[in-house]
């Protein structure tokens, strides 16, 4: 009689294109940290394939999941049993999980965002306030985690019709703002009032700035004193907007840390475990950077 031992249990990232996705590498490191006896893995699905993908998967008892990349992210939805709250709300999945025969979307962009903000969020402010520039894909996650933290949103894209309804969707009771794009483009002499006590970020939302595209504009004159500049592009890391801030004084965050946050909580679903992080994240920006 042979002995056939069970498929080790693993995750994987779809995506179309999938070749340039650094959740194998992250999620590898993690791995491989805690002598895991799993495999994560990186497997392109068109949108054509999308449903034959998900029916084979439900099939494999070794399978935990998969993080979703683009262009599936809302396109997977009524593919799945059901969705966590948070997911239904933003209205994309990037995390589905295999639970007890059923697949689950979750959406841990929201929660990886926030995460750098965690601790001063933590305090009590008089007043919070976003700058959020870009309407796409990556905004509805950004726009739903700060609303949650009572944050006053000012959305910027170039078509404020698709702004203000992003806007209506995601939070239709919150009192937030829209602005064209270009408005932060040129300088300001607003005389901003007292912001001590007060929470202010500036989000680059959009793809502007990434390797391939313009540098985004915008003039640091329309960031409050004391505000946090986040740019969640990855390539290049230190992206201009990001260097003319840090050169400004202003503190800043960079795309890794909202790559990372959102795929530790994933890594957790996957496999019942967080993922160690002990020294910030050092070595895995190494490598990731490298």
């Amino acid at each position: 009689m042979t002995d056939v031992s069970p498929a080790i249990p693993y995750a994987e990232v779809i995506g179309d294109p999938i070749v340039q996705s650094k959740s194998p590498a992250i999620h590898g490191y993690w791995i491989r940290q805690l002598g895991l006896d799993a495999d994560y893995r990186a497997a392109h699905v068109t949108a054509e394939g999308l449903a034959d993908y998900l029916i084979s998967r439900r099939a494999d008892p070794a399978w935990r999941g998969c993080n979703v990349t683009m262009p599936h992210k809302q396109a997977v939805i009524p593919l799945l049993d059901r969705l966590d709250p948070l997911a239904a709300r933003i209205g994309a999945v990037n995390t589905i999980v295999a639970e007890q025969g059923q697949l689950v979307g979750y959406n841990t962009d929201a929660g990886g965002f926030l995460e750098p903000l965690r601790a001063e969020l933590a305090k009590q402010h008089l007043f919070r306030m976003a700058r959020v520039l870009g309407t796409g894909g990556a905004a509805r996650a950004i726009i739903a985690a700060l609303a949650r933290e009572n944050v006053v949103i000012v959305l910027a894209g170039r078509n404020t019709e698709k702004a203000q309804a992003l806007l209506d969707e995601l939070d239709p009771g919150g009192e937030h703002h829209v602005a064209p794009l270009d408005h932060f483009a040129g300088a300001t002499d607003f005389p901003f009032d007292d912001r001590e006590g007060c929470f202010d970020v500036v989000v680059n939302a959009s793809p502007l700035g990434m390797a391939g595209q313009v540098p985004l504009a915008f003039d640091l004159s329309h960031a409050p004193p004391g505000s946090i500049v986040y740019d969640i592009v990855t390539h290049p890391l230190e992206t201009p907007l990001l260097k003319a801030a840090r050169a400004a004084g202003f503190q800043t965050v960079d795309g890794l840390a909202m790559l990372i946050g959102q795929a530790a909580e994933a890594f957790e679903r996957f496999f019942g475990i967080a993922p160690p992080r002990g020294d910030g994240d050092a070595a895995l920006r190494g490598i990731l950077t490298a």
